[in-house]
């Protein structure tokens, strides 16, 4: 039976052409978004909103970063009040940044902000409610009630907006959606945009339409759901197309967090969805800026050869339901997606040419250790290796090189489409078989869903590669055809970090929709192979499909945050990194943080200056525990629940 068909019109213009969604302009202090402007960039102050000289030094060095919305929090009155005398003095200094103002908890702040600032952001999850982690009954009239109640609450500063031309963010976050929302619709993408929606029928209700949506969530693949579900929803009720706010919050920091930015906001701007970016990262603001530049330049004359019509759909876009393959040795099936190395073009290969790709060989002791980012294979070409290898690797060698050796253990060949379907000889046991969209014919599929040898490795040369990449498996899929599909990206002359933010866009994408087996990145002087192995297992570890170390779910600083986030996250990575498959999450404050970790094991909030508060999963464990205490108290808990394990056994291990 082949899953439910889900029309790409649903979510996006086009899942094969590249065809941005065409949104309402929104006019935000002069520099316009949605309609025909370019993806615009921002990010958000961390200096305290009452310091106005630091506040603005810090403004004016993301400005220079290229900055052209800049967002600063006013958690309350006297906080809102000095945006006044933050935009004030920019203005002194040459600099009509418009300003955005970051409301949570306090209506009044809001309704004076909108007074002073260009835009302000609102979150539906605790605008008009208070969340207390309570499952309530209601009846449909208990429900109506709750809704006049917010309609009462939020309409002043609708009216605020209409007057002054402020334009407004309706900004839901996944870990603080309301009691209300949560006890009718559950911790689910659809409960994140009823939350929104029902702030946006109030707007519209009232007629202001001058809105920017967002759905930001720590988990990409639920944020991607949300994003998709939202504009499959104003189009089914007729709401307007307004605009997207596009973000991974709590990505984290360094790589990960850059890797984990780049497989949310990626996937969407594939898709033509997305009208501004924030990148969330546990670093100066500055240092987002241009992460998201990179993104968003991508798009700019992005074309891509013409890619074929589908006349079915047959992947869910709204939930994940990983692509049913058989199983070929360690690959498909159940096992997690492997991850193929390139070593083909190294003049000779030895034991230390794999010490980049997760194996260290040991001459005294005459061993293997093997890290928690071992590749699985190695493509080697026509290159011989004449070394025993470790018993998890192995290899993939030219066709013509194969024939000489075969019998050799792991050792398998890989085919291009007319060696494979000539009746030439072919491994047993795995058979790689190099594919493009033009070599999918029917004779092909064919031969080759009946044969539990072979596996695809597909590849692509189109710009927009993930969407033709994504028309291959879908054929595959419409006509039932089972077999394994690696994902294969080819990349050269590129900054590291460049490649990670494509890579992560290419094959996260895919991952995130539950396609694809393993992954290989070719790169060709792109960085060292250490780098771009270890970009493999980050994809892996962001989309969820692969765990193969700690993962951190930690907040970007902010106004409001109470301890030096960089700082503690980078000392409780340092104690803690070596924890493989424990998520950990690092919040400075209470306004998301207990419900955007909330599938973290454990979370380190800060609850006070100076103090902070633990917990496991969503359990309140210890309260006000001393900052200079916690980081040790954190780890007491790891033990006590029997997850920790000391560094020099884990890498033994």
């Amino acid at each position: 039976m082949k899953p439910e068909i889900i029309h790409s019109q649903k979510y996006c213009n086009s899942l094969i052409s590249y065809n941005r969604r065409t949104t309402r302009e929104v006019n935000i202090g002069g520099v316009s978004m949605g309609g025909e402007n370019p993806i615009r960039i921002q990010s958000m102050t961390t200096i305290d909103t009452m310091d106005t000289k630091g506040s603005v030094e810090q403004v004016i060095r993301m400005v220079d970063a290229g900055c052209e919305y800049v967002r600063i929090t006013a958690p309350s009155l006297k906080e809102a009040q000095n945006l006044q005398e933050i935009k004030t003095e920019l203005k002194k200094r040459g600099y009509s940044i418009p300003l955005i103002a970051d409301i949570h908890f306090t209506p009044n702040a809001a309704e004076l902000a909108a007074k002073i600032v260009e835009k302000v952001r609102v979150n539906p999850g605790n605008y008009a409610d208070k969340k207390k982690f309570q499952t309530i009954v209601y009846t449909n009239d208990d429900y109506q009630a709750e809704l006049d109640r917010i309609r009462k609450k939020f309409s002043p500063l609708v009216a605020i907006c209409k007057e002054h031309g402020t334009a407004m963010r309706i900004g839901t976050n996944h870990g603080s959606l309301s009691d209300r929302i949560m006890s009718k619709y559950g911790d689910t993408p659809l409960g994140m945009v009823e939350s929104a929606l029902e702030f946006v029928r109030i707007c519209e209700d009232l007629g202001y339409y001058d809105i920017v949506l967002s759905m930001k969530a720590s988990n990409p693949q639920v944020m991607i759901q949300a994003y998709r579900l939202l504009v499959q929803k104003l189009d089914e009720e007729g709401l307007q197309p307004y605009p997207l706010h596009l973000g991974v919050t709590e990505a984290g920091d360094g790589e990960d967090g850059r890797i984990k930015s780049s497989v949310g906001i990626g996937t969407l701007l594939e898709d033509g969805l997305g009208d501004t970016i924030r990148v969330s990262l546990t670093e100066e603001p500055e240092a987002e800026v241009p992460v998201a530049q990179m993104l968003a330049d991508r798009y700019v004359n992005r074309k891509g050869s013409s890619i074929p019509e589908l006349d079915h759909y047959p992947i869910n876009p709204f939930e994940y339901n990983k692509r049913i393959t058989h199983e070929v040795l360690n690959v498909g099936g159940a096992n997690v997606p492997r991850v193929i190395a390139d070593l083909s073009k190294k003049e000779s290969i030895t034991p230390a040419s794999l010490f980049a790709f997760g194996y260290q060989y040991s001459v005294p002791l005459d061993k293997w250790t093997i890290t928690d980012m071992a590749c699985d294979f190695v493509y080697v070409g026509d290159k011989t290796i004449d070394f025993e290898i470790p018993g998890t690797l192995s290899v993939i060698c030219d066709y013509s090189k194969w024939l000489n050796a075969q019998g050799k253990e792991r050792t398998y060949p890989v085919l291009d489409v007319k060696t494979y379907l000539s009746s030439g000889p072919k491994s047993q046991h795995l058979n790689f078989i190099q594919v493009m969209l033009k070599d999918l014919t029917a004779e092909f599929v064919e031969k080759v869903k009946g044969d539990l040898s072979a596996v695809l490795i597909i590849d692509t040369d189109n710009e927009h590669g993930m969407a033709e990449q994504r028309r291959m498996i879908a054929d595959l899929m419409n006509k039932d055809c089972t077999v394994p599909v690696i994902i294969q990206r080819r990349y050269s002359d590129l900054p590291l970090d460049k490649l990670q933010l494509y890579a992560a866009t290419d094959i996260g994408g895919l991952l995130i929709d539950g396609l694809g087996d393993g992954v290989y990145i070719k790169a060709r002087d792109c960085g060292p192979d250490k780098r771009i192995n270890e970009t493999a297992f980050t994809i892996l570890q962001a989309t969820r499909t692969r765990i193969s170390k700690t993962e951190y779910i930690s907040c970007p600083s902010c106004g409001r945050t109470l301890f030096d986030l960089q700082e503690t996250t980078a000392k409780i990575r340092s104690r803690t990194f070596h924890l493989k498959g424990v998520k950990i999450g690092i919040m400075g404050c209470i306004v998301n943080g207990p419900g955007e970790m909330a599938d973290a094991d454990y979370g380190y909030v800060g609850s006070g200056p100076g103090r902070i508060t633990l917990y496991r999963g969503k359990e309140v464990v210890k309260k006000n525990v001393p900052s200079d205490k916690a980081v040790d108290e954190l780890i007491d808990l790891i033990r006590e629940d029997g997850n920790w394990v000391e560094l020099e056994l884990a890498v033994n291990n």
